[in-house]
């Protein structure tokens, strides 16, 4: 399952990096992150699933891991940082275990079939509940990341069913992340809800971006010496 977002790709890539770094970089910004990789992970899934519904048998439930299970291992990897982020206490590195586990098996299979049927005004409502949910969970927990998790699962529904390639759109999304920064600065209270909202917007605005149309060019084959190009008619010769 690969997805044809390049730009969606490479901040997935960046960030994982940046949570892997982050014992040498900032140990009291992995929980952040590692909260932003929820969000952009079920975001990518849903791109890259091309299912709408349910296969029959037990082997449908987790067919998404079935056809890349070597999605799974960087989640191993990052539950090793957060125990060297924070040594002597587990908790953090269990909660991102557990979220793993409840979001691949449990939210991600109803999650999906569900939201596959919601028109686009009623993906917009669940988005809201469950950045409400994301920001009344504590930072941390497993069910902050689960609820990450079904946020980033809906934005991707939410972008499949919205406009292909129209850069208002894309304004749109870069304006709430830049209004979800703004709110994180000037009012920290909000961060709880503004960063959940900036990672999702961030997501959508990368995503339509790399779909907006480029403006219609004339007509050519080919450059350089080659290149062929409509025939156009001789300017009249100037009076005598």
């Amino acid at each position: 399952m690969k997805s044809d977002l390049r730009a969606l790709g490479i901040a997935h890539g960046l960030l994982l990096g940046l949570v892997l770094a982050s014992p040498l970089v900032g140990p009291s910004l992995i929980r952040w992150g590692i909260e932003a990789l929820f969000v952009i992970t079920a975001f990518q899934l849903r791109l890259a699933d091309r299912r709408w519904d349910l296969r029959n048998g037990w082997r449908g439930w987790v067919s998404h891991v079935r056809m890349a299970p070597g999605r799974l291992l960087p989640w191993a990897g990052i539950a090793a940082v957060a125990l060297m982020a924070e040594p002597g206490r587990a908790q953090l590195a269990l909660s991102v275990l557990a979220g793993v586990g409840m979001s691949e098996l449990v939210v991600y299979p109803i999650a999906a079939h569900v939201l596959s049927r919601m028109p686009r005004a009623g993906l917009a409502i669940a988005m809201l509940l469950l950045l409400l949910g994301c920001g009344f969970a504590e930072p941390g927990l497993a069910a902050r990341f689960v609820t990450a998790f079904a946020l980033g699962l809906a934005g991707g529904v939410f972008w499949l069913r919205g406009p292909d390639g129209e850069a208002r759109s894309a304004l749109i999304a870069i304006s709430g992340c830049t209004a979800a920064l703004a709110a994180a600065i000037l009012a920290p209270v909000s961060l709880p809800f503004a960063f959940p909202a900036g990672v999702l917007c961030a997501a959508l605005a990368l995503a339509q971006l790399s779909v907006v149309r480029r403006r219609p060019l004339p007509w050519q084959i080919g450059s350089g010496a080659g290149r062929i190009r409509p025939e156009q008619p001789a300017l009249p010769s100037p009076p005598a």
